[in-house]
């Protein structure tokens, strides 16, 4: 009964083959390397510092006594105040009021319904009238009594 060293079945060659997998152990150990360190440093980030700021020297600005307001509605008509304006007679309109000049601040809101190239297309005119100071204003959802009939 005698062995052959050819009939073995131990390879060598199998146990140090390469392999084709990529090792991630490193990978996950700096990565909860990071986050032990981002958990450290989060609470740090929200400490309020006392910050001596300088006081302002600007006088604050003065609301106008009576805003002049251009107002599109959801129908596209245009209004100043509440006076409806065509939009060709808008310029002529701005002009004619007595308290306006070209300086001053053009107040100019929209219902949310109104597509924002409507919108542009009035601050080009106004811009276009030389009126470069307009302000855009939120309009105000109208209240709950004044839908009940």
């Amino acid at each position: 009964m005698g062995a052959s060293i050819a009939d073995n079945d131990f390879d060598d060659d199998a146990d140090f083959a390469e392999t084709h997998e990529i090792n991630v152990t490193p990978f996950i150990d700096v990565m909860l390397v990071l986050l032990i360190i981002f958990m450290v440093a989060a609470p740090l980030s929200t400490v309020d510092l006392p910050v001596d700021l300088p006081t302002s020297s600007a006088t604050p600005q003065k609301k106008p006594d009576k805003p002049t307001y251009v107002s599109i509605r959801p129908d596209l008509t245009l209004a100043i105040g509440e006076e409806p304006v065509k939009r060709t007679g808008l310029i002529a309109s701005l002009d004619g009021l007595a308290d306006m000049s070209k300086d001053k601040y053009v107040f100019l809101r929209a219902d949310r319904s109104v597509p924002y190239g409507e919108l542009m297309g009035v601050m080009e005119l106004l811009r276009s009238g030389g009126y470069s100071k307009v302000k855009l204003v939120a309009l105000e959802a109208p209240s709950m009594d004044a839908a009940k009939p």
